[in-house]
């Protein structure tokens, strides 16, 4: 066998070595990654999640929005008690101006205190909107023979989504209640690059203290966490995966096949100038 023909076999032999290595590797990394997407994996190691004895209820924060209706089956019983503006509505033929009342909302002090008309300064801050309503009727039995109805709605519970989502923005929830995925669903979930294993909530509680917790997507044990379902003026951030945050100012990973590409054909002409 002579010199040249050797030299074609080392080659053909190289390439296929490096071609062999290549596909390999990418086969591996595409299986290691595969484990980092979906959410929720192991989910039968959940077992208590129907058991939980306590649904989730917000409760009331310093700054928060409120809106108080106290209703009786006589309207002027509750109406001193109820903080509304009257605002012009329409203009009769006979030029009065008539009036319909709309309500105001309470702001909630830092020291989670509201004024309320008659029964003067409440404390409901931390309070769940049952045990503010429940606070209120209690305070207004002196004044109203019948046993009153109180409805406490929050008007500003709201919470933000940024980082690796589709849509980052704020939202305003209006159920009040709503968990994690809840709020990746609104923001058109997580992008592929978005770190499923590393996902930030910041958190305000009613000190004013901030705290950030790192959550695990993939992990189903994550649902059982207290930070699972979101407080009002909570922000989740999607952090990016190291791909992402190499090739930002490309925005995708295109490139490194490229450059794979590139140092792979770079090797083997040395390779083949070394053999001949």
């Amino acid at each position: 066998m002579n010199k040249s023909l050797r030299t074609h076999l080392n080659v053909r032999s190289l390439y296929e070595s490096l071609f062999s290595c290549l596909i390999a590797a990418f086969l591996l990394a595409s299986c290691q990654s595969y484990k980092k997407v979906p959410y929720l994996q192991d989910a039968g190691v959940v077992k208590d999640i129907n058991q939980q004895e306590n649904l989730y209820d917000a409760k009331i924060m310093p700054k928060d929005l409120l809106t108080i209706v106290v209703s009786c089956t006589s309207p002027e019983l509750a109406m001193p008690f109820n903080l509304t503006v009257a605002g012009p509505n329409n203009i009769s033929a006979n030029n009065y101006v008539t009036s319909q009342p709309s309500l105001q909302t309470y702001l909630v002090s830092n020291e989670g205190t509201v004024d309320f008309p008659v029964l003067g300064e409440l404390k409901i801050g931390g309070l769940t909107k049952k045990e503010a309503e429940q606070l209120i009727v209690e305070k207004l039995k002196p004044y109203i023979k019948e046993t009153p109805i109180v409805t406490v709605r929050m008007v500003n519970y709201k919470i933000s989504v940024l980082g690796e989502v589709a849509r980052p923005g704020t939202f305003t929830i209006s159920n009040e209640k709503v968990n994690l995925l809840e709020a990746l669903a609104m923001a058109g979930d997580m992008t592929v690059w978005g770190v499923r294993d590393n996902v930030k909530l910041i958190r305000e509680g009613a000190d004013g203290k901030q705290e950030i917790v790192t959550l695990d997507l993939n992990k189903a044990e994550t649902i059982l966490s207290p930070y699972y379902w979101l407080q009002q003026n909570d922000i989740v951030y999607v952090t990016p995966n190291k791909a992402k945050a190499r090739n930002s100012d490309i925005g995708n990973s295109t490139s490194l096949w490229f450059s794979a590409t590139s140092i792979l054909v770079s090797l083997a002409s040395l390779l083949v100038t070394i053999f001949k």
